[in-house]
Parts: structure tokens; sequence; C-alpha cells
């Protein structure tokens, strides 16, 4: 290869890479720090921005497991209700004997899995549709949580969930550090294993995928089953930074986390994404908000505004994707 042809490929992949959507929401979220920083006090502080990207590790977290299920070609709607079995369960299973609180944790991620294997059970040996399936599901989750656990609010006396939620590791918040070994894993099994290469070849086409060998049923539990340990893995960061789990508390992170994916540049379509996208774009929705209530806008307004961008950006997606 000419010194000439080395150039070219290099800018070229540097403008694939300047160009792509990934970039560009970690671009608008750095100009959007930059511009909220001189407009409104106190904004860029390293302390605030900490607390940001804190609480947009949450919905990275939850954002993570639904952007395996929408390049897969499928959309879970039962993130809310299992990030809140999580935060309201775990004291459930309060073991005396196990001072570290890990054994509590571990029954927890098990069990928010296996909800998630449920729905790609449903979704894949029983034909229904991801929409209608996790919706249900979301339903009965939420019944029974009220059953359970009524009006109150539960508290867990976990020395290791009370650290995940409130520790500073050299300053970082515990939270964040989850988020970056989240981060790291799901990049990884996304684009660099033959699960990964499954995962697109299915969302891009089914059918052609299955003519090719590839085990679509197992795939489809395997992708909600990640779902449902995300989720509950983000219940569990939940009820550490609020120290009390209640019925409702993973509720926003139902559209937070689709949007988070939609705007990173993942087509709800499937076969098309990445999860390198969804991290700016949970922190954008957060930065978002965060500026929405400086501005004291009301929650009506608040929920118009949320609205709005999650509509916009499914519209946007919605055009890329006929264009494919």
């Amino acid at each position: 290869m000419s010194i000439r042809d080395a150039a070219f490929l290099s800018r070229s992949r540097l403008l694939a890479i300047v160009t792509s959507r990934p970039f560009l929401t970690f671009a608008i979220v750095a100009l959007v720090w930059i511009v909220a920083s001189f407009v409104t006090r106190g904004f860029g502080a390293y302390g605030h921005l900490r607390y940001l990207v804190e609480l947009a590790a949450v919905i990275g977290i939850v954002a993570a497991g639904q952007t395996f299920v929408v390049i897969a070609g499928g959309i879970d709607l039962s993130v809310a209700a299992i990030v809140t079995v999580a935060a309201v369960g775990l004291p459930l299973f309060a073991i005396d004997a196990d001072p570290t609180g890990l054994t509590p944790i571990l029954a927890v991620l098990a069990m928010t899995t296996a909800i998630g294997l449920v729905n790609g059970l449903g979704v894949a040996l029983l034909r229904v549709h991801p929409m209608i399936m996790t919706l249900a599901m979301a339903t009965f989750l939420q019944g029974l949580l009220i059953i359970i656990a009524g009006g109150s609010a539960v508290t867990a006396a976990n020395p290791l969930v009370s650290w995940v939620g409130n520790a500073r590791p050299f300053g970082i918040p515990a939270g964040i550090l989850v988020w970056v070994v989240v981060s790291i894993v799901v990049l990884v099994v996304m684009h660099a294993t033959p699960f990964g290469a499954r995962l697109f070849a299915m969302g891009a086409g089914p059918l052609a995928a299955k003519l090719s060998g590839v085990p679509i049923a197992s795939t489809t539990m395997a992708v909600y089953g990640i779902s449902g340990f995300m989720s509950g893995l983000a219940g569990i960061i939940v009820l550490g930074m609020n120290g009390q789990g209640y019925v409702g508390i993973g509720d926003p992170y139902l559209l937070a986390s689709i949007a988070a994916v939609v705007l990173g540049g993942t087509s709800i379509l499937g076969g098309l994404g990445t999860y390198a996208g969804s991290i700016p774009g949970a922190i954008l929705l957060v930065t978002i908000t965060a500026l929405i209530t400086v501005v004291n806008a009301s929650p009506g307004w608040r929920s118009i505004l949320f609205g709005t961008l999650i509509l916009a950006l499914l519209l946007l997606s919605g055009r890329e994707a006929a264009r494919r």
C-alpha cells in the first residue's frame, strides 16, 4: 500500500468516526455542558457534572440491556418494573449469615435475569410480540409489587448496596465505576464475539439469519435475559442511592432507556447500532433534564418536552431506517 493510499484510508476512517452518531452525541454533550457552564452559574462545577454522570449511570445500565434487545429487533417495556422489583425485592432476600450482603444481591440478579428469560421465552417460542409480552410482564410485576409492598417504602440494611450507592473510590461515585465496567463488557460482547455478530444478523433479517444457522430462539432469550440482569443491577444501584425502594421507583427509566438507545444512533427497527452511542445518549438526557429543572419548568412542561424529544428521536430513527 502506497503512502497516498494509506493517507486516504486514514482520512476516510477519521471521517467515518467524526460523522458517526456516537461521536456526534458526545460532541453535543460537550457543547451543551460548555454553553450551560457559561449561562448557568455552577453548572460546570466538577461536583455537579459528576452528579449528572452518576444519575446517567443508572439510565446507561438499563439502556445497555435495552440496546441488546433493540439491535436484535425487539423492545423491552418491562425494564422499569424490573428495576422496581430489584429495589423493592432485595430486602426480602436479607440473609443474616452473610455479613457482606452479596448473597441477597446475587439472588435478586438471578431473579431479574429469570424474568428477562421468561420475556424471551414468550417472544421466541410462543411468538408473542415483544411489545405485548414485555408490557404484560410489566403489568404483572406491578400488580405483584403492590400486593407485596403496598404503598410502603422498604429499606435494605445491606453494606454492599450502601457502598454502591454512596461510596466515592478515588473521588468517583461507585455507580459510575460499575457503569464503566458494564460498558466495557457490553461493547466487547456486542462487537467482538460471535454472539454479537448473531445479534446484528438477527436484527437485520430474522429469516436470513435463521437460514444462515443463527439460533434465533436461544439468542432472543439471551438478549432479554441480559436486559433483565441489567435492569436488576440498575435497581440495586437506585436502592443504594436513595436508601429505600418503593413501588414506582423504576418508572422514569423506561422511556429514558429507549430514548438513550435511539439518541445514540441505534435503529429502533433493529440490526444497526452500538452501545457506544447509548452512553452519551444517557448523559445527554440527564443534562437536558437538569437544564429544564434549572429554568423552573413545571412537571407538566418537563413531561411535554421529554415526550417531544422521544417522539422526534423515533421519527428520525424511522426515517433513517426507511433509507436503508
